[in-house]
């Protein structure tokens, strides 16, 4: 499912930290049915400020946090139940370590999906110490960076100090090495904005950490996620059908 040989032509680059930009990772066929059936069920809509960052976006349990086996696999459709195995397989585990030189053999996996809809974003952050190594997947068709929602790679936690930009498409993927100074965020996706920025982060962490995302106890009510545009048509269609 995804082609590891492309870890093989890209290069880690060392500033403003270790961070690469890996892309064509899934085959067209791939590719199509990735985007066409990005997951939609059991999201929680996560929102606030931790005392560094701002945030809002919905999220998805892909693999749960030292799981051995995809979460809510009947839901998935089958290319991504084969992407969550891929994920968990050994042989992506270890063309991460030689691509990033960390030894990522006895780090526990934990993968989740992200939609961010109209005004979700992150702020500029460097992530926990926990998070070792982590690795973001794209799943838009296509996108238009003025609509937001673009990865920036930035110099220091200043959002206006942009070093690159990544935008969400399918096949594109980047990978951070978690350091003192590894600041990046997400852009506002824009109120005008018709679909969802979608995602996968996979992020490896030291044993025995706990799950930020899903941490124990968590009673988050779950629901399936709808675009705004999306859930506007249904409402103007519903309100035809009732007249």
């Amino acid at each position: 499912m995804i082609d590891l040989t492309q870890f093989k032509q890209q290069r880690l680059a060392a500033e403003p930290y270790r961070w690469a930009l890996v892309d064509r990772l899934f085959s067209p066929a791939d590719a199509k049915a990735l985007v066409e059936t990005f997951p939609r069920d059991h999201f929680k809509t996560v929102k606030g400020y931790d005392g560094e960052k701002g945030y809002e976006y919905e999220s998805r349990s892909l693999v749960h946090m030292g799981a051995d086996k995809p979460t809510q696999a009947r839901a998935l459709s089958d290319a991504w139940r084969r992407l969550a195995e891929a994920l968990l397989s050994l042989a992506y585990r270890e063309a991460l370590s030689q691509f990033t030189g960390v030894d990522l053999s006895t780090l526990t996996l934990e993968a989740n999906a992200f939609h961010y809809g109209r005004s979700a974003w992150l702020g500029p952050h460097v992530d926990l110490e926990d998070k070792i190594v982590t690795h973001v997947l794209y799943f838009n068709e296509s996108w238009n960076e003025s609509d937001g929602g673009c990865l920036t790679i930035l110099g220091s936690g200043d959002m206006a100090d942009v070093v690159k930009t990544i935008p969400p498409v399918i096949g594109n993927s980047a990978v951070l090495v978690r350091s003192t100074n590894s600041w990046h965020a997400v852009t506002r996706v824009v109120d005008t904005c018709r679909i969802s920025r979608r995602s996968v982060a996979i992020t490896f962490y030291r044993p025995g950490s706990p799950s930020t995302m899903w941490p124990a106890g968590d009673n988050t009510p779950l629901h399936n996620y709808t675009d705004s545009a999306v859930a506007k048509q249904m409402r103007d269609l519903w309100r035809r059908v009732t007249r």
